[in-house]
Protein backbone atom coordinates (compact mmCIF):
# COMPACT_ATOMS: atom_id res chain seq x y z
CA UNK A 1 0.00 0.00 0.00
CA UNK A 2 1.20 3.53 -1.12
CA UNK A 3 0.65 5.71 1.90
CA UNK A 4 2.89 8.20 1.46
CA UNK A 5 3.60 11.09 -1.08
CA UNK A 6 7.24 10.81 -1.82
CA UNK A 7 6.41 7.03 -3.01
CA UNK A 8 3.06 7.65 -4.96
CA UNK A 9 5.53 9.77 -7.10
CA UNK A 10 8.16 7.39 -7.39
CA UNK A 11 5.24 4.95 -8.61
CA UNK A 12 3.75 7.76 -11.02
CA UNK A 13 6.76 8.44 -12.48
CA UNK A 14 7.65 4.98 -13.64
CA UNK A 15 4.28 4.64 -15.11
CA UNK A 16 4.61 7.65 -16.65
CA UNK A 17 7.53 6.24 -19.31
CA UNK A 18 4.56 3.22 -20.27
CA UNK A 19 2.42 3.41 -23.00
CA UNK A 20 -1.06 2.47 -20.95
CA UNK A 21 -1.58 2.03 -17.45
CA UNK A 22 -4.82 0.08 -16.25
CA UNK A 23 -6.93 1.91 -13.49
CA UNK A 24 -9.77 0.90 -11.18
CA UNK A 25 -10.76 2.88 -8.08
CA UNK A 26 -13.18 1.33 -4.52
CA UNK A 27 -15.07 3.92 -3.17
CA UNK A 28 -18.42 4.16 -0.72
CA UNK A 29 -21.21 5.82 -1.40
CA UNK A 30 -23.73 4.81 0.44
CA UNK A 31 -24.23 7.47 2.97
CA UNK A 32 -22.90 10.22 1.07
CA UNK A 33 -23.70 11.91 -2.11
CA UNK A 34 -20.24 12.82 -3.15
CA UNK A 35 -17.91 9.40 -3.42
CA UNK A 36 -15.36 8.56 -0.87
CA UNK A 37 -12.49 7.98 -2.27
CA UNK A 38 -11.02 4.50 -0.61
CA UNK A 39 -8.54 2.73 -3.01
CA UNK A 40 -6.68 3.33 -6.26
CA UNK A 41 -5.28 0.60 -8.01
CA UNK A 42 -3.19 1.16 -11.12
CA UNK A 43 -0.80 -1.35 -13.07
CA UNK A 44 2.02 -0.59 -16.06
CA UNK A 45 3.32 -3.52 -17.95
CA UNK A 46 6.46 -3.85 -15.13
CA UNK A 47 5.14 -2.24 -11.90
CA UNK A 48 1.73 -2.40 -10.48
CA UNK A 49 0.25 0.04 -7.39
CA UNK A 50 -2.34 0.52 -4.20
CA UNK A 51 -2.74 3.55 -3.48
CA UNK A 52 -4.48 4.80 0.12
CA UNK A 53 -6.21 7.85 -0.79
CA UNK A 54 -7.01 7.80 3.43
CA UNK A 55 -3.66 7.65 4.59
CA UNK A 56 -2.70 10.93 6.62
CA UNK A 57 -1.09 13.49 4.55
CA UNK A 58 -0.79 11.76 1.46
CA UNK A 59 -0.99 14.26 -1.84
CA UNK A 60 -2.89 12.52 -4.61
CA UNK A 61 -1.76 15.24 -7.33
CA UNK A 62 1.26 13.02 -8.48
CA UNK A 63 -1.31 10.49 -9.25
CA UNK A 64 -3.54 12.40 -11.21
CA UNK A 65 -1.02 14.74 -13.00
CA UNK A 66 -0.43 10.74 -14.08
CA UNK A 67 -4.35 10.87 -15.16
CA UNK A 68 -3.86 14.06 -16.96
CA UNK A 69 -1.14 12.94 -18.89
CA UNK A 70 -1.84 13.23 -22.73
CA UNK A 71 0.93 10.74 -23.86
CA UNK A 72 -0.26 7.65 -21.78
CA UNK A 73 -3.33 5.78 -22.50
CA UNK A 74 -5.41 5.51 -19.49
CA UNK A 75 -7.31 2.13 -19.40
CA UNK A 76 -10.40 1.17 -17.40
CA UNK A 77 -13.44 -1.16 -17.36
CA UNK A 78 -16.76 0.45 -16.55
CA UNK A 79 -14.83 4.22 -16.67
CA UNK A 80 -17.97 6.24 -16.07
CA UNK A 81 -17.84 6.60 -11.96
CA UNK A 82 -14.24 6.02 -11.71
CA UNK A 83 -13.68 9.63 -13.84
CA UNK A 84 -16.64 11.18 -11.78
CA UNK A 85 -14.50 10.52 -8.73
CA UNK A 86 -11.37 12.59 -10.25
CA UNK A 87 -13.65 15.15 -11.88
CA UNK A 88 -14.57 15.95 -8.04
CA UNK A 89 -11.60 15.51 -6.33
CA UNK A 90 -9.33 17.40 -8.79
CA UNK A 91 -11.43 19.16 -11.56
CA UNK A 92 -10.07 16.59 -14.41
CA UNK A 93 -11.46 14.24 -17.26
CA UNK A 94 -8.53 11.43 -17.41
CA UNK A 95 -7.31 11.39 -21.32
CA UNK A 96 -6.62 9.65 -23.41
CA UNK A 97 -8.93 6.38 -22.21
CA UNK A 98 -10.12 3.13 -23.43
CA UNK A 99 -13.15 1.46 -22.04
CA UNK A 100 -13.14 -2.20 -21.89
CA UNK A 101 -16.59 -2.80 -21.05
CA UNK A 102 -17.72 -0.74 -24.23
CA UNK A 103 -14.95 -1.90 -26.51
CA UNK A 104 -15.98 -5.66 -25.57
CA UNK A 105 -19.74 -4.47 -26.39
CA UNK A 106 -18.19 -2.90 -29.99
CA UNK A 107 -16.48 -6.90 -30.11
CA UNK A 108 -19.40 -9.22 -29.87
CA UNK A 109 -19.17 -9.83 -25.96
CA UNK A 110 -22.82 -8.61 -25.44
CA UNK A 111 -24.48 -5.07 -23.20
CA UNK A 112 -22.40 -3.59 -20.39
CA UNK A 113 -20.30 -7.19 -20.10
CA UNK A 114 -19.36 -7.65 -16.45
CA UNK A 115 -15.33 -7.39 -15.87
CA UNK A 116 -14.95 -11.03 -14.64
CA UNK A 117 -16.51 -12.34 -17.27
CA UNK A 118 -13.76 -10.78 -19.74
CA UNK A 119 -11.05 -11.85 -16.86
CA UNK A 120 -12.72 -15.67 -17.20
CA UNK A 121 -12.92 -15.47 -21.65
CA UNK A 122 -10.38 -13.87 -22.35
CA UNK A 123 -7.70 -13.69 -19.09
CA UNK A 124 -8.79 -17.42 -18.76
CA UNK A 125 -8.43 -16.72 -15.27
CA UNK A 126 -11.20 -16.59 -12.14
CA UNK A 127 -11.71 -13.73 -9.72
CA UNK A 128 -11.92 -14.87 -5.74
CA UNK A 129 -15.49 -13.37 -5.51
CA UNK A 130 -15.49 -13.28 -1.48
CA UNK A 131 -14.29 -9.66 -0.97
CA UNK A 132 -16.40 -8.12 -3.55
CA UNK A 133 -18.77 -6.63 -0.72
CA UNK A 134 -15.93 -5.19 1.65
CA UNK A 135 -15.83 -2.16 3.28
CA UNK A 136 -12.87 -0.52 1.67
CA UNK A 137 -13.13 2.78 4.07
CA UNK A 138 -11.58 0.38 6.81
CA UNK A 139 -8.37 -0.51 7.84
CA UNK A 140 -6.42 -2.06 7.70
CA UNK A 141 -7.35 -4.15 4.49
CA UNK A 142 -6.16 -7.66 4.68
CA UNK A 143 -3.70 -9.25 2.21
CA UNK A 144 -6.75 -11.04 0.47
CA UNK A 145 -8.72 -7.93 -0.05
CA UNK A 146 -5.91 -5.89 -1.32
CA UNK A 147 -4.55 -9.12 -4.14
CA UNK A 148 -8.48 -8.90 -5.08
CA UNK A 149 -8.47 -4.98 -5.39
CA UNK A 150 -4.74 -5.25 -7.11
CA UNK A 151 -6.76 -7.97 -9.76
CA UNK A 152 -8.58 -5.41 -11.08
CA UNK A 153 -6.28 -4.44 -12.55
CA UNK A 154 -3.74 -6.90 -13.48
CA UNK A 155 -5.89 -8.85 -15.80
CA UNK A 156 -6.91 -5.46 -17.20
CA UNK A 157 -3.71 -5.75 -19.28
CA UNK A 158 -4.54 -9.12 -20.97
CA UNK A 159 -8.12 -7.75 -21.59
CA UNK A 160 -7.12 -4.23 -23.23
CA UNK A 161 -4.49 -5.92 -25.37
CA UNK A 162 -6.69 -8.57 -26.58
CA UNK A 163 -9.74 -5.93 -27.34
CA UNK A 164 -7.25 -3.57 -29.23
CA UNK A 165 -5.84 -6.78 -31.14
CA UNK A 166 -9.57 -7.38 -32.15
CA UNK A 167 -10.29 -3.84 -32.49
CA UNK A 168 -7.23 -3.81 -35.55
CA UNK A 169 -8.50 -6.74 -36.66
CA UNK A 170 -12.13 -5.48 -37.55
CA UNK A 171 -11.52 -2.13 -38.42
CA UNK A 172 -13.59 -0.46 -35.75
CA UNK A 173 -10.98 0.85 -33.80
CA UNK A 174 -13.01 4.32 -35.36
CA UNK A 175 -16.19 3.64 -33.77
CA UNK A 176 -14.60 3.22 -30.14
CA UNK A 177 -13.02 6.29 -30.35
CA UNK A 178 -15.91 8.09 -30.86
CA UNK A 179 -17.40 6.75 -27.60
CA UNK A 180 -14.35 7.87 -25.78
CA UNK A 181 -14.82 11.72 -26.82
CA UNK A 182 -17.91 11.56 -25.19
CA UNK A 183 -16.40 9.70 -21.85
CA UNK A 184 -13.30 12.42 -21.90
CA UNK A 185 -15.77 15.23 -22.76
CA UNK A 186 -16.19 17.27 -19.44
CA UNK A 187 -19.70 18.03 -20.27
CA UNK A 188 -20.76 14.10 -19.94
CA UNK A 189 -19.71 14.82 -15.94
CA UNK A 190 -21.60 18.46 -15.35
CA UNK A 191 -24.70 17.56 -13.77
CA UNK A 192 -26.57 20.67 -12.80
CA UNK A 193 -29.25 20.73 -9.99
CA UNK A 194 -32.15 22.33 -12.25
CA UNK A 195 -31.26 19.27 -14.57
CA UNK A 196 -32.51 16.37 -11.82
CA UNK A 197 -35.97 15.92 -12.52
CA UNK A 198 -35.53 14.22 -15.35
CA UNK A 199 -34.45 11.46 -13.06
CA UNK A 200 -37.90 10.85 -11.36
CA UNK A 201 -40.38 8.95 -13.14
CA UNK A 202 -44.07 10.53 -12.55
CA UNK A 203 -47.15 11.31 -14.62
CA UNK A 204 -47.90 14.85 -14.69
CA UNK A 205 -50.75 16.38 -16.42
CA UNK A 206 -50.15 19.92 -16.57
CA UNK A 207 -47.11 22.35 -16.89
CA UNK A 208 -47.82 23.90 -13.59
CA UNK A 209 -47.18 20.15 -11.63
CA UNK A 210 -43.79 20.04 -13.90
CA UNK A 211 -43.10 23.54 -13.25
CA UNK A 212 -43.45 22.03 -9.44
CA UNK A 213 -41.03 18.85 -10.04
CA UNK A 214 -38.32 21.01 -11.08
CA UNK A 215 -37.96 23.09 -8.76
CA UNK A 216 -38.80 20.77 -5.76
CA UNK A 217 -36.02 18.33 -7.32
CA UNK A 218 -33.44 20.90 -7.65
CA UNK A 219 -34.19 22.44 -4.49
CA UNK A 220 -33.33 18.50 -3.00
CA UNK A 221 -30.25 18.14 -5.48
CA UNK A 222 -29.11 21.86 -3.93
CA UNK A 223 -29.36 20.49 -0.51
CA UNK A 224 -28.15 17.14 -1.07
CA UNK A 225 -25.07 18.62 -2.39
CA UNK A 226 -24.42 21.14 0.35
CA UNK A 227 -24.88 18.80 3.35
CA UNK A 228 -23.40 15.52 1.39
CA UNK A 229 -25.67 13.06 1.59
CA UNK A 230 -27.75 11.16 -0.78
CA UNK A 231 -30.62 12.34 -2.04
CA UNK A 232 -33.00 10.28 -0.54
CA UNK A 233 -31.67 11.43 2.97
CA UNK A 234 -33.28 14.34 1.96
CA UNK A 235 -36.53 13.29 0.19
CA UNK A 236 -37.38 10.48 -1.88
CA UNK A 237 -38.35 9.98 -4.88
CA UNK A 238 -41.86 8.87 -4.50
CA UNK A 239 -42.35 12.16 -1.95
CA UNK A 240 -41.04 14.66 -4.79
CA UNK A 241 -43.00 13.01 -7.54
CA UNK A 242 -46.47 12.85 -5.08
CA UNK A 243 -45.36 16.84 -4.37
CA UNK A 244 -45.18 17.77 -8.07
CA UNK A 245 -48.86 16.16 -8.36
CA UNK A 246 -50.54 17.81 -5.37
CA UNK A 247 -48.74 21.04 -5.62
CA UNK A 248 -49.53 21.96 -1.75
CA UNK A 249 -48.88 25.45 -0.94
CA UNK A 250 -49.25 25.31 2.92
CA UNK A 251 -48.52 23.35 5.56
CA UNK A 252 -52.00 21.62 6.14
CA UNK A 253 -51.65 20.24 2.11
CA UNK A 254 -48.12 19.39 3.01
CA UNK A 255 -48.97 17.25 5.71
CA UNK A 256 -51.58 15.35 4.36
CA UNK A 257 -49.14 13.84 1.64
CA UNK A 258 -48.67 9.78 2.41
CA UNK A 259 -45.03 9.59 1.19
CA UNK A 260 -43.38 12.80 3.75
CA UNK A 261 -42.12 11.48 6.97
CA UNK A 262 -44.14 12.33 10.04
CA UNK A 263 -43.65 15.80 11.44
CA UNK A 264 -41.93 17.17 7.78
CA UNK A 265 -44.09 19.58 7.08
CA UNK A 266 -44.05 21.91 9.60
CA UNK A 267 -40.00 21.64 10.39
CA UNK A 268 -37.75 23.96 8.35
CA UNK A 269 -37.85 21.18 5.76
CA UNK A 270 -40.84 21.45 4.73
CA UNK A 271 -41.11 25.63 4.62
CA UNK A 272 -37.87 25.23 1.63
CA UNK A 273 -40.26 22.60 0.28
CA UNK A 274 -43.37 24.87 0.25
CA UNK A 275 -40.81 28.03 -1.47
CA UNK A 276 -40.03 24.95 -3.92
CA UNK A 277 -43.99 24.67 -4.97
CA UNK A 278 -44.36 28.51 -5.02
CA UNK A 279 -41.08 28.44 -7.15
CA UNK A 280 -42.42 26.02 -9.77
CA UNK A 281 -45.93 27.48 -9.79
CA UNK A 282 -44.73 30.75 -10.50
CA UNK A 283 -42.69 29.44 -13.37
CA UNK A 284 -44.05 30.86 -17.11
CA UNK A 285 -45.79 27.74 -18.67
CA UNK A 286 -44.60 29.09 -22.13
CA UNK A 287 -40.73 28.49 -21.29
CA UNK A 288 -41.47 25.08 -19.85
CA UNK A 289 -41.81 21.62 -22.17
CA UNK A 290 -44.96 19.20 -22.39
CA UNK A 291 -44.97 17.08 -19.30
CA UNK A 292 -44.57 13.47 -20.40
CA UNK A 293 -48.36 11.77 -19.08
CA UNK A 294 -47.09 8.55 -18.97
CA UNK A 295 -49.03 7.28 -21.77
CA UNK A 296 -47.76 6.09 -24.65
CA UNK A 297 -48.40 8.38 -27.87
CA UNK A 298 -47.22 6.55 -31.28
CA UNK A 299 -49.65 5.77 -33.62
CA UNK A 300 -50.34 1.99 -34.15
CA UNK A 301 -48.62 2.56 -37.34
CA UNK A 302 -45.09 3.99 -35.67
CA UNK A 303 -45.55 0.79 -32.20
CA UNK A 304 -45.12 -1.48 -35.45
CA UNK A 305 -42.60 0.21 -37.61
CA UNK A 306 -40.91 0.13 -34.07
CA UNK A 307 -41.07 -3.54 -33.69
CA UNK A 308 -39.74 -4.39 -36.81
CA UNK A 309 -36.84 -2.33 -36.70
CA UNK A 310 -36.13 -3.46 -33.28
CA UNK A 311 -35.82 -7.13 -34.97
CA UNK A 312 -33.89 -5.72 -37.51
CA UNK A 313 -31.56 -4.05 -35.16
CA UNK A 314 -31.28 -7.46 -33.51
CA UNK A 315 -30.24 -9.50 -36.71
CA UNK A 316 -27.62 -6.98 -38.06
CA UNK A 317 -25.99 -6.44 -34.67
CA UNK A 318 -25.79 -10.82 -34.85
CA UNK A 319 -24.59 -10.65 -37.76
CA UNK A 320 -21.79 -7.92 -36.87
CA UNK A 321 -20.91 -9.29 -33.73
CA UNK A 322 -21.55 -6.11 -31.86
CA UNK A 323 -24.01 -5.25 -28.83
CA UNK A 324 -27.22 -3.77 -29.67
CA UNK A 325 -27.51 -1.79 -26.97
CA UNK A 326 -24.47 0.33 -28.38
CA UNK A 327 -25.89 0.99 -31.42
CA UNK A 328 -29.23 1.77 -30.66
CA UNK A 329 -31.44 2.53 -27.57
CA UNK A 330 -35.66 2.23 -27.53
CA UNK A 331 -35.87 5.69 -27.47
CA UNK A 332 -33.75 6.14 -30.79
CA UNK A 333 -35.75 3.03 -32.68
CA UNK A 334 -38.88 4.77 -31.39
CA UNK A 335 -38.41 7.98 -32.33
CA UNK A 336 -37.08 6.79 -36.00
CA UNK A 337 -40.19 4.75 -36.37
CA UNK A 338 -41.82 8.18 -35.55
CA UNK A 339 -39.89 10.26 -37.71
CA UNK A 340 -36.85 9.71 -40.63
CA UNK A 341 -35.48 12.93 -39.16
CA UNK A 342 -35.62 12.19 -35.78
CA UNK A 343 -32.06 13.86 -34.47
CA UNK A 344 -30.94 10.69 -32.38
CA UNK A 345 -27.50 9.11 -31.43
CA UNK A 346 -28.45 6.31 -34.32
CA UNK A 347 -28.36 8.46 -37.16
CA UNK A 348 -24.99 9.52 -36.16
CA UNK A 349 -21.46 8.40 -36.74
CA UNK A 350 -20.78 4.81 -37.02
CA UNK A 351 -24.02 3.83 -35.74
CA UNK A 352 -25.71 5.53 -39.04
CA UNK A 353 -23.13 3.85 -41.51
CA UNK A 354 -23.83 0.50 -39.37
CA UNK A 355 -27.73 0.44 -39.06
CA UNK A 356 -29.47 4.00 -39.17
CA UNK A 357 -29.64 4.11 -42.78
CA UNK A 358 -30.74 0.73 -43.04
CA UNK A 359 -33.21 1.44 -40.37
CA UNK A 360 -34.80 4.66 -42.96
CA UNK A 361 -34.44 1.95 -45.91
CA UNK A 362 -36.72 -0.47 -43.74
CA UNK A 363 -39.48 2.37 -43.28
CA UNK A 364 -38.92 3.06 -46.83
CA UNK A 365 -39.58 -0.10 -47.90
CA UNK A 366 -36.59 -1.03 -49.61
CA UNK A 367 -35.22 -3.41 -47.52
CA UNK A 368 -36.70 -6.35 -45.43
CA UNK A 369 -36.12 -8.97 -42.66
CA UNK A 370 -35.96 -12.42 -44.77
CA UNK A 371 -33.87 -15.99 -44.54
CA UNK A 372 -30.88 -16.60 -46.66
CA UNK A 373 -29.29 -19.63 -47.30
CA UNK A 374 -30.99 -20.78 -44.19
CA UNK A 375 -30.25 -17.38 -41.72
CA UNK A 376 -32.29 -14.35 -40.68
CA UNK A 377 -30.86 -11.50 -42.88
CA UNK A 378 -31.73 -7.40 -43.46
CA UNK A 379 -31.63 -7.82 -47.16
CA UNK A 380 -32.13 -4.62 -49.27
CA UNK A 381 -34.69 -4.92 -51.83
CA UNK A 382 -32.65 -3.29 -54.83
CA UNK A 383 -29.47 -5.54 -54.78
CA UNK A 384 -30.91 -9.32 -55.50
CA UNK A 385 -31.70 -10.11 -51.97
CA UNK A 386 -28.10 -10.12 -50.79
CA UNK A 387 -27.74 -9.61 -46.89
CA UNK A 388 -27.54 -5.87 -46.61
CA UNK A 389 -24.47 -5.64 -44.23
CA UNK A 390 -22.54 -7.17 -46.86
Amino acid sequence: MITTTESLARLCETLAREDFVTVDTEFMRETTYWPDLCLIQVAGETVNGLIDPLAPGLDLAPFFALMNDPAVLKVFHAARQDIEIMVHRAGIVPHPVFDTQIAAMVCGFGDQVGYESLVRRIAKSQIDKSSRFTDWSRRPLSDKQLAYALADVTHLRVIYESLKQELDRTGREHWLREEMDILTNPATYRTEPEDAWRRIRVRLRSKKQLGVLMEVAAWREREAREKNVPRSRVLKDDAVAEIAVQMPQAREALNQLRALPRGMATSRTGEAILKAVAAGLALDPKSLPQPDDGRDDMSEQAQAAAEVLKLALKVVCEQEGIAPKLVASSADIDAIAESDAADVHLMHGWRRELFGDLALAIKRGEAVIGFDKGRVRVMRKNSGLQAAAE
